[in-house]
């Protein structure tokens, strides 16, 4: 049997946990996923796995295995030649996607649709979640999470800036007032983000430098498109990414407070698990939204700030 195959379908196991996640992230049935760890442990001669009802481990023989086949790939993807042949598209498979529903609806929308077109082997998986979810174990292959903060074992794309907007309805500041200084902020209904600023806005200034201030309201919630709903409605004063709330400040749906006092910006980072052996669905999505954003940095480990 091909040890390339049978040490990239090992490290597929160690890394998603069962036999079953192997088999569908490569597309390849169990039967020859379980026949490739039966090779693997014959070339080894020892057992790999420990096998419980929940998840699989790896034994110390394992662990050592895991890390030649690591290596043993790293090896082969260097030794990779030019595009296919005949101009066949490289770009195939399944490429599993992570984001929040605003991210999806706003940004992404239009990249997935370009992307499908310029490669039609490809597919794409959008997973629709306002939590940060666990890349490995939920088997995603990317995630578009807009923040200041990341997991430092992660590997992180900087794409661009994410700049917000503190914004009401014309009803709502008719009703309360507009606030003019940061702190008044305290003394209205503001609606919060359950996951970032739920407690503490953060505020930059040219001339004054930066300022926080804790709000509160009657209203938090996971996503921010709730928020954007209820702000719409006069229920309070809203904290909203810039590229949201643009066409309802054009419309005069929403009105803009505060001036010159701007909201922290936000980071827009593609995250992915590892650079080992990236596939080339993963690559060409994130040159895709590197070009789309004019992000042209380095790919490189997540470090908090």
């Amino acid at each position: 049997m091909d040890r390339v195959t049978a040490a990239q379908v090992f490290v597929q196991i160690a890394e998603r946990g069962s036999m079953a996640a192997a088999a569908q992230a490569l597309e390849m049935s169990r039967a020859m996923v379980t026949r490739y760890l039966s090779q693997m442990e014959n070339w080894a001669g020892a057992r790999l796995l420990h096998r419980t009802t929940r998840r699989l481990s790896l034994t110390p023989a394992g662990e050592q295995t895991l890390a030649r086949c690591r290596q043993l790939l790293e090896v082969a993807q260097e030794m990779a030649i030019g595009p296919a042949e005949d101009g066949a598209d490289p770009v195939q498979g399944l490429l599993r996607v992570a984001c929040a529903q605003s991210t999806a609806q706003t940004l992404l929308a239009p990249l997935v649709r370009r992307f499908l077109a310029e490669h039609p082997q490809a597919s794409i998986d959008l997973r629709i979640d306002a939590r940060a979810v666990n890349l490995v174990e939920e088997r995603i292959d990317l995630a578009i999470r807009i923040t200041n903060e990341l997991d430092p074992n992660l590997i992180a794309r900087r794409l661009g800036d994410c700049p917000s907007v503190i914004c009401a309805a014309p009803a709502y500041l008719a009703q309360r007032g507009t606030p003019m200084q940061v702190s008044e902020l305290a003394l209205h209904n503001c609606l919060t983000y359950t996951y970032f600023g739920r407690s503490l806005w953060e505020f930059d200034h040219p001339r004054l430098g930066r300022s926080s201030v804790a709000v509160g309201g009657n209203l938090s919630a996971n996503e921010s498109q709730v928020l954007l709903a209820a702000a719409l409605e006069g229920v309070g004063i809203s904290m909203q990414p810039l590229h949201v709330a643009q066409p309802h400040l054009a419309s005069g749906a929403l009105q803009a407070v505060l001036g010159e006092h701007e909201p922290l910006c936000l980071g827009i980072h593609a995250v992915f698990a590892s650079r080992r052996q990236m596939s080339p669905v993963l690559r060409a999505m994130l040159d895709l939204l590197a070009a789309h954003f004019g992000g042209a940095q380095a790919i490189t480990p997540v470090s908090r700030s």
